[in-house]
C-alpha cells in the first residue's frame, strides 16, 4: 500500500508539472519573456491562462489579457497564440495573459461566469504580480464582446485601461445580427435568467452598448467586410454610441471575413493599429 501510495502521489506531482510548465521563450532577437502555460486562476478546470512576463528587467507598462472566441460555447486560448506572440514583439514591456474560460453548454449558461472569469484572472494577476497594472483587454467575436461587457459594466474600479475588440458584437437587438446561425443559442442559452429583472430585457442586459458612459474605456475596433456572422451594422452602432458618450475611440474595416484577421496581410494591419492606439494612450 505504502509503494501505491507512492507511486500515486508521483504521478499526481508529475502531472501537475506537467500541467503547469515554465520556461523562457525569445520572441525576437533580444526580446525574452518567462512563459508559464496552464495556469490556473479558478477552481474550475476551464479556468486556464499561459503568462507571459518580460523578464529583461523591462518597467511593465501595460498587462494584455486575451481572450477567444468561438461562439461563447467553443474555442481555446491556442487559437490567439500565434497572435499573441506577434503583439508582443509590438509590446516587449508588457504582460501577456491568454486566458480560457468557463464555456457555455446547453445547461450552463455563458453570462455571468464568462464575465466573472475575467474578473477573477485579473484578481488572479493582482495577486500574483503584487503590484498595480493597467489592463488591456483583447478578445475576438464572443471574446471580444466579453471584453467590451466586462469593461463597460464591471470595471467599477477602472483597472480597464482600453478594449480592443475584434468582429465582436456590441448590440445583440440588432436586426442584423439576428441572422447569426447560431442566434437560437444565444437567445436561450448566453444569460442566466435568474440575472435579469423586470427593468431590463436579456439583450440589453448582455449587450455592450447598453452600458457605455461617459467614463468607459477607449475602444478600439476591427469588422470585416466580408464577415456573415457580425454585420457591418455593429460597427455603426458601436461607434455612434461611444460617440455620443464621448468615449475615445477608432474603428477599422478589412477585407475579409470572420475569421481572416487572423491572416496577412490583416494580422499586421491590426496589430500596427493596435500598437498605434495603445502607444497613444500610454503618452497621455
Amino acid at each position: 500500500m505504502r509503494f501505491l501510495r507512492f507511486i500515486f502521489g508521483f504521478l499526481f506531482i508529475a502531472a501537475m508539472m506537467m500541467s503547469c510548465k515554465k520556461e523562457t521563450i525569445e520572441i525576437d532577437k533580444g526580446v525574452h519573456f518567462e512563459n508559464l502555460v496552464n495556469i490556473s486562476y479558478g477552481k474550475d478546470p476551464e479556468q486556464t491562462m499561459d503568462l507571459y512576463i518580460p523578464n529583461d528587467g523591462k518597467k511593465i507598462k501595460n498587462v494584455f489579457l486575451i481572450v477567444h472566441g468561438g461562439g461563447w460555447r467553443g474555442g481555446d486560448k491556442s487559437i490567439l497564440s500565434s497572435f499573441t506572440f506577434s503583439l508582443m514583439k509590438k509590446f516587449p514591456d508588457c504582460i501577456f495573459a491568454n486566458i480560457n474560460y468557463r464555456l457555455a453548454s446547453s445547461s450552463r449558461y455563458a453570462l455571468p461566469n464568462q464575465t466573472e472569469d475575467i474578473h477573477q484572472a485579473i484578481l488572479f494577476l493582482e495577486r500574483k504580480l503584487q503590484y498595480e497594472f493597467d489592463v488591456i483587454l483583447l478578445g475576438n467575436s464572443a471574446g471580444g464582446h466579453l471584453s467590451m461587457l466586462y469593461a463597460y459594466r464591471y470595471d467599477q474600479d477602472k483597472k480597464i485601461k482600453a478594449v480592443i475588440n475584434i468582429v465582436g458584437p456590441s448590440d445583440l437587438s440588432d436586426p442584423n445580427f439576428r441572422n447569426y446561425e447560431d442566434y437560437s443559442f444565444v437567445e436561450n442559452h448566453l444569460v442566466d435568467l435568474e440575472i435579469l429583472s423586470d427593468t431590463i430585457s436579456m439583450n440589453e442586459l448582455a449587450s455592450p452598448v447598453h452600458w457605455i458612459r461617459k467614463t468607459s474605456a477607449p475602444t478600439l475596433s476591427f469588422y470585416g467586410m466580408k464577415d456573415t456572422i457580425i454585420p457591418l451594422s455593429q460597427k455603426a452602432i458601436l461607434d455612434s454610441t461611444l460617440d455620443q458618450h464621448q468615449v475615445s475611440r477608432q474603428s477599422f474595416e478589412f477585407n475579409g471575413n470572420h475569421v481572416e484577421w487572423l491572416k496577412e496581410p490583416h494580422s499586421a494591419f491590426l496589430i500596427n493599429h493596435i500598437s498605434e492606439f495603445i502607444n497613444h494612450l500610454d503618452q497621455k
